[in-house]
């Protein structure tokens, strides 16, 4: 063996001992997870949930940060701040990863090209939400309705660029109707004015909805997904509604790290956190929310959110959407 390729194999073998190393060691200190949702939420209540699995696993404190508010942004940045070696990780929905880039062009920001995905969470199913005092039965009625009075149905969402907002385009942009949306800055106040019929329809998850529609003040009457949910198995799917049969409405949720983190450390936060969201307790946590367990790859997790891309940057442009 000559000298250099002596040399490389040497180095070959040094990188993948301190690449064991890496991964053996990790974590030697807390954990910090920042989340731009808020404390007491859906996706914050599985984080909390996840993180404390963790940090027994971990024999680590795995800390979360709220940092609700700016569109994401605030708790993005914070995480683009830290040092990338899996100290610091970023719970984002996949709105956060796939939709920010069209919605805000001037900021010039593609999220992937910031941090890695590391570890799935869950995703969540939407729900067509009407009053409970609705005389719309089905998605058939929904539609008819639109398309006999072009921009007279108004729909609710919880925000510009929201899978609410985003889903109810597409709605239109599968049946050719035309709607009018009425974005909300509280999601209880949306579900509120849905069930007093101020809002003829919503998408809602159950976590969101739930308080409301307990109270017999709100009808699921169709689910934007291609099978029933298993917690509401009563509510048809889009297509068995009258809808179109195309038309899946959900949300995933990752963990993310700033881009650097070494591969190893990645691997073993991606294999523990699948170990984590697999334990019973966590399954039935889950179950109380109609959120799928999700154990996928960092290249999984990158390929739906690139086909939710693609689906996001339609839309924006078809409805000339903003929040610049």
């Amino acid at each position: 063996m000559n000298f250099s390729r002596a040399l490389l194999t040497g180095l070959w073998g040094l990188a993948a001992a301190t690449g064991a190393l890496a991964q053996s060691d990790y974590p030697s200190k807390p954990v910090t997870v920042v989340t731009p949702f808020a404390a007491g939420s859906g996706p914050d209540a599985v984080l909390r949930l996840v993180s404390d699995k963790l940090s027994r696993l971990w024999n680590q404190r795995v800390l979360i940060d709220n940092k609700p508010g700016g569109g994401g942004f605030i708790a993005i940045d914070q995480a683009r701040r830290a040092a990338p070696d899996g100290y610091t990780l970023l719970q984002l929905d996949s709105e956060h990863i796939a939709a920010l880039p069209h919605l805000y062009k001037s900021k010039n920001f593609v999220t992937l090209q910031h941090f890695d995905p590391v570890a799935s969470l869950f995703r969540t199913p939407f729900f067509v939400a009407v009053g409970s005092e609705s005389k719309w039965k089905t998605m058939a009625d929904l539609i008819a309705a639109a398309k006999a009075e072009p921009d007279a149905v108004v729909y609710g969402s919880w925000g510009v660029g929201s899978p609410g907002h985003l889903g109810a385009q597409q709605l239109e942009a599968l049946t050719g109707i035309r709607m009018r949306h009425a974005p909300y800055r509280e999601v209880s106040q949306l579900y509120a004015n849905v069930g007093a019929g101020d809002v003829p329809w919503a998408f809602a998850s159950i976590p969101s909805s739930q308080g409301i529609y307990k109270a017999g003040k709100l009808r699921y009457i169709a689910v934007a997904a291609a099978r029933r949910i298993p917690q509401m198995p009563d509510v048809p799917t889009m297509a068995e509604a009258g809808g179109p049969a195309s038309l899946e409405v959900n949300s995933f949720v990752s963990l993310l790290a700033p881009k650097g983190v070494p591969a190893a450390i990645k691997a073993k936060i991606n294999a523990d956190v699948a170990k984590v969201i697999a334990d019973p307790e966590i399954r039935a946590r889950f179950d109380t929310f109609a959120f799928e367990p999700l154990a996928w790859s960092p290249e999984e997790i990158e390929r739906n959110a690139e086909a939710k891309s693609k689906v996001y940057g339609e839309l924006v442009r078809r409805g000339n959407i903003s929040l610049d």
